[in-house]
């Protein structure tokens, strides 16, 4: 599974898009798409998924025992 942050930025790239037209088209700002290429773990999950709904996934609470299966 991929970092979050490693995600996001290679499928911005993909798109050809900066990190500020990104942010608009996602309708969040700048900021929080700095801190997501960034690595930053004190991310508000509803702007986190109004980035991912982009690329059409989105993050969900995982079940710690769900992983070890």
């Amino acid at each position: 599974m991929k970092p979050l942050a490693e995600f996001v930025k290679e499928r911005r790239k993909e798109v050809n898009l900066t990190q500020e037209e990104f942010a608009e088209r996602t309708g969040v700002a700048l900021t929080v798409i700095r801190k997501i290429e960034q690595g930053k773990t004190n991310l508000n999950m509803d702007k986190v998924n109004l980035v991912l709904n982009m690329f059409g996934h989105e993050l969900a609470p995982v079940n710690s025992k769900e992983l070890a299966q």
